[in-house]
């Protein structure tokens, strides 16, 4: 799988999460944010902090 295919997948999987609005969000920081909501975070929430 292609870096492109690869963060398409994980836009989709946030998307998916609930995490709206994550087109300028790095790979680090989507795969950051699916943990926390995997974990019981709000979605906005794991976005806020994954973008620090």
């Amino acid at each position: 799988m292609s870096d492109r295919e690869r963060l398409h997948d994980l836009r989709q999987q946030a998307h998916n999460a609930g995490i709206e609005g994550n087109s300028k969000m790095t790979e680090e920081q989507l795969r950051e944010a699916l943990r926390k909501v995997g974990k019981g975070a709000e979605p906005e929430l794991a976005k806020r902090e994954s973008r620090r």
